[in-house]
């Protein structure tokens, strides 16, 4: 069974951005000789995620609006108090909201590859969440199958 990897960049603004990386993979998975298997979607970052659902834009502001009020920047946190951490690059942000946000949602998900496309439903796409950016961010594809 052929297993093939790549990956898809996602260039980012500040703050929370939801992303529908749906074309992209659907492109990807194009490119290959895999007709039925799965594909794992991977976030390779700790302050970005990954989620199935609507692509929608009222939607879209109900779940920044949700994950604001589950981590709220303005709030005090450990991580944000940057003179007690070793090592820490000079442009290192105080972003321990978006950690927190991430760990509410997911950083992989695997989705069914049937008859050449993704296995998902109507209403269903691949959103990439981006947490904390700016930023140039990748996101890993691992497509396997026959």
């Amino acid at each position: 069974m052929p297993i093939i990897n790549k990956f898809i960049e996602v260039e980012t603004k500040q703050g929370i951005h939801i992303h529908n990386i749906t074309p992209q993979i659907e492109t990807l998975i194009s490119s290959t000789p895999i007709q039925n298997g799965q594909l794992l979607v991977f976030s390779r970052h700790t302050t970005a995620a990954l989620a199935i659902n609507e692509y929608e834009e009222r939607l879209l502001e109900d779940i920044k609006v949700f994950l604001e009020k589950l981590a709220p920047a303005s709030e005090r946190y450990l991580h944000n108090d940057l003179h007690f951490r070793k090592n820490i690059p000079p442009d290192e942000p105080m972003n321990a909201h978006s950690h927190l946000m991430a760990m509410m949602l997911n950083n992989s998900e695997v989705i069914p590859i049937v008859d050449g496309k993704l296995g998902l439903g109507t209403y269903q796409s691949v959103l990439f969440f981006e947490l904390d950016g700016p930023r140039k961010r990748t996101v890993f594809c691992q497509i396997s199958g026959e």
